[in-house]
């Protein structure tokens, strides 16, 4: 079927509607609002807990996925972005190296994983600081749990409608609210080690160990993932083919150090298997913050309880709502990026046409910003009850979801840049992947072993055993546990192949009309 190309494959020429939808952009995003968009896109709070639940092997793969994941797929996505800059990036490089249809299911996997990771994960991690700092540890109940979760999605909602000119402050917000949490938290951690010792692992406790690869790995790669998201506002850059490989090598540098040292520091404060994956980092600066005011004491099992007073417990509440920025900000930049990704899918002929609209006010997917907003509020409330309340629970079906959808959709945007490079060799590359075909088949291959793991905790040695299924999960549970993760994700396939099947009724309508510019026959066929 007849389809125009998009303008950065070389072309000059797009549909009528797509040029309508794309005049409505509006260019606020520069070099430096870049880098602060990838670093409230790579870091979160919401996984420094669960790295720390393997002892000191967790920082052990954190370093070596760094090493071997972060930096080739961070080359790989530099070349891509750098090369082509349409509105909608990740979808339209998929699109333009395998058609509609996997550009199709890909990108909807891409989108969904946001609304899912905001209403659960996030929400979680909000809720895991509040109590930790404001509610001595306790759970709230579960209406505690709506009057919290609902104005934090909506308000999400909210500042991705408005334009990329207020929303990447918002970002830039939850950079420097990240340099200031982090930051305090790296000086108090050694206050405290200095002031009381450290009771955390030994050296020993490095060494890394196929459980905890199978537990922290999946983990870890959805960590170290996003450093295309960007690029979904590539028509709103400034100067894309400039600006993106830069910002990405400094996100890599910045991303390294914002794990790091707050994972290490959680090892060095809490006694081994203290920490979890919902409240191991506030636990951990709560304890550290007794320096201010406070007092641990430890329990009969081994684990401490901290109480903070004075100045302490003043300190205590900043650090809940920087917390809580910091989750709210990660969840709002992978809202604004996927969102536009589905909207071009949708005006591309990959999806209902009606949610390819942007705001000619505001230059945003308004309609596709609310349609998150349902999701994640429908998320909010299916884990809820699922999990009848039990926060832990809840954590847990929510962030292993969130790491399944995200993990599938890399496994159509990784080998992209391959294919377009060996299909398209003729393409302006203001930036060259070195060794793409090694950066593509390990970033792909780690993907696709994650992504079975993390459905099968174990598989291969031991399914669902002690040492591979998630905290709070017993052993009787995994079939369970396979229903919560299994069933979204066949859902999520049968509404990603029918958004294609609703696209191709547009697909064929745009077919039979002039391109924007030009004439029928200049048109280039996509499938």
């Amino acid at each position: 079927m007849a389809f125009a190309a998009p303008v950065s494959a070389g072309t000059d020429y797009l549909p009528i509607e797509a040029a309508e939808e794309k005049a409505k952009l509006q260019k606020h995003f520069g070099r430096a609002d870049i880098f602060f968009f990838l670093v409230c896109t790579l870091f979160g709070v919401d996984g420094l807990g669960t790295f720390a639940t393997q002892g000191g092997a967790g920082f052990t793969w954190l370093l070596l996925c760094i090493l071997l994941f972060a930096i080739p797929s961070a080359m790989i996505l530099s070349e891509l972005g750098a090369a082509y800059t349409d509105e909608g990036g990740p979808y339209v490089w998929v699109r333009m190296a395998f058609g509609h249809l996997v550009g199709a299911l890909n990108n909807f996997f891409y989108w969904v994983t946001n609304p899912v990771w905001m209403g659960g994960t996030l929400v979680g991690t909000a809720v895991g600081a509040l109590i930790v700092f404001f509610n001595s540890g306790n759970d709230y109940s579960t209406t505690t749990l709506y009057f919290i979760g609902i104005p934090f999605i909506w308000l999400g909602v909210l500042f991705a409608i408005l334009s990329f000119r207020i929303g990447k402050w918002i970002a830039t917000i939850g950079a420097y609210a990240r340099f200031l949490l982090l930051g305090f938290f790296s000086v108090v951690i050694v206050v405290y080690g200095v002031k009381h010792g450290f009771k955390g692992i030994g050296a020993k406790g490095f060494k890394p160990t196929f459980s905890s690869f199978v537990a922290l790995v999946p983990l870890t790669l959805f960590s170290l993932v996003g450093f295309e998201l960007p690029s979904a506002a590539g028509e709103e850059m400034e100067d894309a083919a400039k600006d993106v490989p830069a910002g990405i090598a400094k996100s890599v540098i910045a991303t390294a150090l914002l794990y790091g040292l707050p994972v290490l520091g959680i090892l060095l404060v809490l006694p081994t298997g203290q920490a979890t994956g919902l409240a191991g980092f506030p636990d951990a600066l709560k304890q550290s913050m007794t320096v201010f005011g406070g007092s641990v004491t430890t329990n009969s099992d081994g684990t401490v309880t901290s109480h903070l007073s004075g100045l302490g417990s003043g300190l205590g509440w900043v650090m809940a709502i920087l917390v809580t920025i910091v989750a709210f900000t990660s969840g709002l930049t992978w809202i604004m990026g996927s969102d536009r990704t589905l909207a071009v899918s949708c005006y591309d002929g990959a999806g209902p046409r009606a949610l390819g609209k942007f705001s000619a006010r505001f230059g945003t997917p308004l309609r596709v910003n609310v349609l998150s907003g349902v999701v994640s509020t429908g998320v909010f409330v299916a884990a809820t009850q699922i999990t009848g309340g039990d926060a832990a629970k809840f954590f847990t079906v929510a962030l292993n979801l969130a790491i399944s959808t995200t993990l599938i959709s890399y496994l159509g945007i990784f080998p992209a840049a391959w294919v377009l490079r060996r299909r398209r060799p003729a393409d302006p590359r203001p930036y060259r992947s070195p060794a793409i075909a090694f950066a593509t088949i390990i970033s792909t291959v780690a993907i696709l072993f994650c992504t079975v793991e993390i459905l099968f905790p174990g598989i291969g040695d031991s399914w669902f055993s002690e040492d591979y299924r998630p905290a709070d999960w017993t052993g009787g549970e995994r079939w369970t546990y396979l229903f919560t993760e299994a069933v979204p994700l066949v859902l999520f396939t049968i509404i990603g192949v029918s958004f294609w099947a609703l696209g191709r009724r547009h697909r064929r309508r745009v077919g039979d009309l002039p391109p924007h510019g030009v004439t029928v026959s200049a048109q280039e066929t996509v499938g």
